[in-house]
């Protein structure tokens, strides 16, 4: 994996996510909600993360947003 995060952000908490009692997923990016999964999708994310350590899932989250596959993301500064 260390091609895949040559700048080491997977091993920080950026991503989280909180499932619902209707099984949605809600994804955020620095506190930030970034996505919604439902329904198969959201089944299918939470098969991917089961059994998998902290930098295996920070993956798998940044991959299911999809505009965070880039590594221009610039980082949250407080206004």
């Amino acid at each position: 994996m260390s091609s895949t995060d040559k700048r080491n952000r997977l091993s920080e908490e950026v991503f989280t996510y909180r499932i619902t009692k209707d099984n949605k997923v809600f994804i955020y990016w620095m506190g930030k909600q970034v996505t919604i999964l439902a329904g198969k999708e959201s089944d299918k994310f939470l098969q991917r993360i089961s059994n998998k350590d902290h930098k295996e899932t920070q993956l798998v989250m940044a991959k299911v947003t999809g505009n965070f596959k880039h590594g221009n993301e610039k980082n949250q500064t407080s206004d």
